[in-house]
């Protein structure tokens, strides 16, 4: 089990935005299937301080005669980051993926089940100040544990198997993360689909609560993760693209 503190900067999609925005170098959003093996650059595997579980494998496979982004989670815990150097204006966050292997022994409601087969997230940078006093201080509490600059509101599209379509709820550890399931209950595994999200949109239906303003992109995350659950998924990813 994770300590509590380690909890939430997990759940806060740890990022290393200082030493990765120079390397970024761009606004774009760089496709993370490229050349087989790990995926291009600056996309990198982040985990926890002091992780001791083994990472999320992330890897460029063949896949039906395409190049895919393969995510592969056994008991295991990692976020796959690229970092944006506060890109304002951005509107559509778009991908394609499938469900491989499920892993029935989630439950994104509770802290013993939250654990991810497949989420992309949208990262954004919104003042601290329009964060809640309690939610402020647990946040900056994470930042110092972490040495990180912890988003302070992260929009995250999931597939979940066992919540229906269109659910919106709040990671059990943290406020900050709000997740939508694009794909639940009675719905096939093992098919293509394609997403086309309206981050402004989303963001005010997730976060309008407390700020009327879109913040600027910190960051991109594709994930899935294991390590409560102690299961294993393996999910498909690609045509990942920021307009």
């Amino acid at each position: 089990m994770k300590t509590a503190t380690a909890a939430l900067v997990a759940a806060l999609g740890l990022i290393a935005c200082a030493a990765a925005v120079g390397a970024a170098g761009a606004n774009a959003l760089t496709d993370p299937v490229g050349a087989l093996g790990a995926p291009a650059a600056p996309w990198h595997v982040v985990g926890l301080p002091r992780q001791s579980k083994p990472y999320t494998r992330y890897q460029v496979v063949e896949r039906d005669g395409q190049r895919v982004l393969e995510i592969e989670a056994q008991a295991s815990y990692g976020t796959l980051v690229h970092p944006l150097p506060d890109v304002a204006g951005a509107r559509q966050l778009s991908w394609s993926w499938r469900i491989e292997q499920d892993n029935p022994a989630t439950d994104l409601r509770t802290k013993q089940g939250d654990d991810h087969v497949a989420v992309v997230c949208a990262l954004f940078d919104m003042p601290i100040g329009a964060v809640p006093f309690i939610e402020r201080q647990l946040l900056r509490l994470a930042r110092v544990f972490s040495g990180q600059a912890l988003p302070a509101a992260s929009l995250c599209y999931t597939w979940d198997a066992r919540l229906p379509r269109e659910t919106v709820l709040m990671s059990p550890y943290t406020r900050r993360v709000r997740l939508m399931v694009l794909h639940g209950l009675g719905e096939p595994l093992h098919s293509w689909q394609h997403e086309e999200r309206d981050l402004p949109v989303d963001f005010q239906r997730l976060f309008g609560d407390e700020s009327a303003e879109v913040p600027p992109l910190q960051a991109v995350v594709v994930a899935a993760d294991a390590d409560n659950t102690g299961g294993r998924s393996v999910a498909l990813l690609k045509e990942l693209k920021l307009k």
